[in-house]
């Protein structure tokens, strides 16, 4: 019975294994082609004295193809060099129908480590 049990479980673990690595490759849910939007600026923490790379808040109205004026915002690390402002516009990708998970393409940030 033991034996039996033991198994079952290793068999449960192999099959989570070939989805985890069939997801991997693309052989699970296809994701949608990502679109170009725009960002204004709307919101901002305010910038730090440190240099180098510091957390920043953005908040703002995301606009493209199926979005107009969505309300969004994200924390990213950012260089404080290239700080931004309420009123910039910042290119932005995110899957088609998809607006709340955008990305911002900027030379001065990256990920917030906690995304």
């Amino acid at each position: 019975m033991l034996e039996l049990a033991f198994i079952m479980a290793l068999a449960g673990v192999l099959v989570s294994l070939l989805a985890f690595y069939r997801r991997g490759r693309g052989g699970g849910r296809s994701v949608a082609e990502p679109v170009s939007g725009m960002l204004t600026v709307t919101g901002v923490s305010p910038r730090p004295a440190a240099q180098g790379e510091q957390y920043v808040t953005i908040t703002g109205l995301l606009s493209g193809p199926g979005v107009e004026g969505e309300t969004v915002y994200g924390r990213f690390a950012w260089d404080v060099n290239q700080w931004p402002s309420p009123g910039d516009r910042i290119d932005v990708v995110y899957p088609a129908g998809r607006p709340d998970r955008w990305q911002l393409s900027h030379p001065g940030s990256r990920p917030y480590l906690g995304s």
